[in-house]
């Protein structure tokens, strides 16, 4: 039996691995989090501070069997040279707790992203290929792989790194999510009696996106833990197509019932500043989970994807041809999280 622990279990991407874990009969998993939350049934939490990473004797327990880790966690923070800081130290908190804990460890996974080639600084290269160099620092992306290589070939594990871009899936409570971003803004437009304008860039509507979803790439954690190919590599990973929000949004406002207007670019940050009352109102109306407006929707990483007003493409040309070749259709995708969103009773029903 196999154990994989899940550092930042309770976010997008761990939430997803956790779930993917409970359908696999020759996995065990663990998750890890600053606080625990109750995903399932069949995976514990151990709670852990991985900026004062002190194991309790149940935790190094539960550690003592790991044989796989991906590292998942992230913080945001509004000064980017601070963010840097606080995510590679979190990154040294579960190195060390591994090294302490962990002694049958045999390969880390570390999740990075898009941001590896700049895509936050601007236009770079597409399609972006792993072999790409890397852009003046900061990143903490370069720090943290740095470390674990350093870490790896000290301690004999294996290291693979995989870069997705924009998760998409379900997570309650963990605002960075372009999913709720969408359908908040949809919903509070809808209660205006607005149409549901594309609130970015125009370049941007037109521009060619990718998103990855979370249970595809839960399914690419588990191969790259096992994969004897991956062993040492780099993988982009994303759904496999590529779209323009222009025909998206339309099927978008589709669902939402709505009408669609031509784009209006608006800081999301502000002006869902004081849409909290608003949102509460909805919650109310429609009888919702009551989720804290700050919870819901992260507007700051809206104004971020809806700002790239040039192409983002990654090639994933080299994770087919070692062996992972699934593939996610991006509008079915939308449509299937939203519908569970609805059903879990975070959004509203259709009207």
């Amino acid at each position: 039996m196999q154990k994989l622990a899940v550092f930042g279990g309770t976010g997008i991407i761990g939430r997803s691995i956790i779930e993917y874990l409970d359908t696999q009969d020759d996995w065990q998993g663990i998750g890890v989090a600053r606080h625990k939350q109750q995903i399932s049934e069949f995976t514990p939490f151990v709670e852990l501070d991985l900026l004062q990473p002190k194991l309790s004797d149940a935790a190094k327990n539960q550690f003592a069997d790991i044989t796989h880790a991906v590292y998942a966690a992230y913080v945001s923070h509004n000064d980017k040279f601070k963010e840097n800081d606080l995510n590679v130290q979190m990154f040294q908190g579960a190195i060390t707790a591994l090294k302490t804990a962990a002694p049958n460890l045999k390969r880390v996974v570390l999740m990075q992203g898009v941001k590896a080639y700049g895509v936050h600084l601007g236009p770079f290269k597409t399609p972006a290929k792993e072999s790409d160099p890397r852009h003046l620092p900061p990143n903490f992306y370069y720090d943290q792989e740095d470390i674990l290589k350093e870490t790896a070939a000290q301690q004999g594990w294996e290291v693979t790194v995989l870069r997705p871009d924009v998760l998409c899936g379900f997570s309650i409570g963990t605002p960075m999510s372009i999913v709720l971003v969408i359908a908040a803004y949809a919903e509070i437009c809808r209660f205006y009696g607005l149409p549901m304008r594309f609130p970015g860039k125009v370049g941007a509507y037109n521009a060619l996106a990718q998103v990855t979803d979370a249970e595809l790439l839960a399914k690419a954690v588990l191969w790259a833990a096992t994969e004897p190919r991956a062993a040492g590599e780099t993988y982009n990973i994303t759904n496999g197509d590529l779209f323009r929000w222009k025909y998206l949004w339309a099927r978008l406002a589709d669902y939402f019932e709505m009408e669609v207007a031509e784009p209006q670019t608006i800081s999301l940050s502000t002006m869902m500043a004081d849409k909290a009352s608003i949102w509460k109102e909805i919650q109310q109306r429609h009888n919702l989970k009551p989720v804290a407006f700050e919870d819901l929707a992260a507007w700051w990483f809206g104004d971020f994807i809806f700002g790239c007003d040039y192409d983002v493409i990654s090639d994933t040309t080299k994770i087919k041809l070692h062996g992972f070749k699934e593939i996610v259709d991006s509008t079915e995708m939308f449509v299937r999280l939203l519908d569970r969103y609805r059903a879990e009773k975070v959004l509203p029903k259709s009207k």
